[in-house]
């Protein structure tokens, strides 16, 4: 069974432009929070925010280095997210082919 809590944080998570940035930049390499800072023009508070999100939803890891603080991508491999848009999208094809199945069968009846 899917568990909700772990969608919902990986869903929020996502739906922000700049942790989805974030993410891009991070598939790149490791960085510190202040080059992410930097990079997307925001305030260290900022950044850390977005951070913090990313790894509640496990995308991202950081670690400390003496007063930096690195972000480098987690350990989610976006497998639960991918099985419930797929039954998602099973699902609703499969309304819509009922749907097409009707249209069909009523057209021209009138």
């Amino acid at each position: 069974m899917v568990q909700y809590s772990a969608l919902d944080a990986t869903f929020a998570a996502l739906a922000d432009p700049t942790r989805r940035g974030i993410l891009r930049r991070l598939g790149e390499g490791a960085c510190s929070i202040s080059d992410l800072a930097e990079l997307f023009e925001m305030t260290l508070t900022g950044i850390k925010k977005h951070v913090r999100l990313l790894e509640e939803a496990g995308m991202v890891v950081t670690e400390k280095r003496g007063r930096v603080r690195y972000c480098m991508l987690g350990t989610n491999s976006l497998e639960r997210e991918v099985a419930w848009i797929r039954d998602y999208q099973f699902s609703l094809e499969g309304r819509l082919d009922r749907l097409d199945e009707f249209l069909n069968r009523t057209e021209g009846t009138s």
